[in-house]
């Protein structure tokens, strides 16, 4: 699918989860001490995940400019491969200064794309030895880039969503709704919070009306993300009013709504709340 919005490499979750799950998988099946996942930037390669057996060879965060990189030379190679015996010692390698930083023989890694065939960056495993790998290694370690392509595209669609259910309604100058609907998890509170807090700096926010009447309460548990809210617009200067406390809420954390009670104005519907910042409903 096409990118809707920009990630930056904390978005990629599950990508991140699921690439340390498989390193060790990996590096058994293919000899090697580090396997890594890298996202491809605008100048630079960023390693998002990382594993290393016995020794510490490429840490998470570790970012290279591109044109610089092994991953210049998979991307831009027909095959989307890059295999090489000794990297001290190949032509293409042995003159870049991450080969004399990294001090690396055996070399493998393959073009991570995803579904929509745009290049994400590389998956790659090298080795203090050096290594021979053969076509069925290189097979195998393209078949593990295509299970990450998918979860790329879990990912970006875990962020759109949570970057689109996050509406907020603007009023009039200084007052917006923003209505709460379905579940909140921990991916979704991150976005609502920082979808918000940037909202109501920008658009010189006095009041926010905070709709629940279409919360889903999980295990009877009432997100805490409403909370952090509440008491960071506080801070910011931001009153907040809450309207549709069902009786499933009120039932379900009477201390917790007693708390946004104590933080903010809760009132019964949508009328109530405009009626309070000084405004009224009126009928033609």
């Amino acid at each position: 699918m096409a990118s809707g919005y920009n990630l930056s490499s904390t978005d990629f979750h599950s990508l991140q989860t699921a690439s340390k799950k498989m390193f060790e998988a990996i590096s058994k099946q293919l000899g090697v001490n580090t396997a890594y996942v890298t996202q491809r930037g605008p100048t630079a390669m960023t390693v998002l995940s990382s594993y290393n057996d016995k020794e510490e060879i490429i840490p998470e965060g570790y970012s290279v400019e591109y044109g610089g990189t092994y991953c210049r030379l998979i991307i831009g190679n027909e095959e989307d491969t890059m295999n090489t015996v000794n990297l001290t010692k190949d032509a293409l390698t042995r003159e870049l200064e991450v080969t004399s930083q990294l001090q690396v023989k055996g070399f493998l890694g393959v073009t991570l794309k995803k579904l929509n065939g745009e290049v994400f960056g590389t998956l790659c495993v090298m080795d203090k030895e050096e290594k021979n790998f053969n076509d069925e290694d290189i097979e195998y370690l393209k078949s593990m880039a295509e299970v990450l392509s998918h979860i790329i595209e879990l990912d970006q669609t875990k962020y759109n969503m949570a970057f689109l259910n996050v509406p907020i309604i603007p009023i009039t100058k200084g007052v917006s709704i923003l209505t709460i609907q379905g579940l909140i998890d921990e991916i979704r509170a991150e976005k609502i919070t920082s979808v918000v807090l940037d909202y109501g700096t920008k658009n010189d926010i006095e009041y926010f009306i905070v709709d629940l009447s279409g919360l889903i309460i999980l295990d009877g548990t009432f997100p805490p993300v409403l909370m952090e809210i509440v008491t960071a617009l506080e801070v910011m200067g931001i009153k907040t009013i809450i309207t549709g406390i069902s009786p499933e809420i009120a039932r379900h954390e009477l201390c917790d709504i007693q708390q946004l009670r104590e933080k903010s104005k809760t009132v019964s519907n949508l009328e109530s709340a405009l009626s309070f910042i000084g405004f009224q409903l009126t009928e033609k």
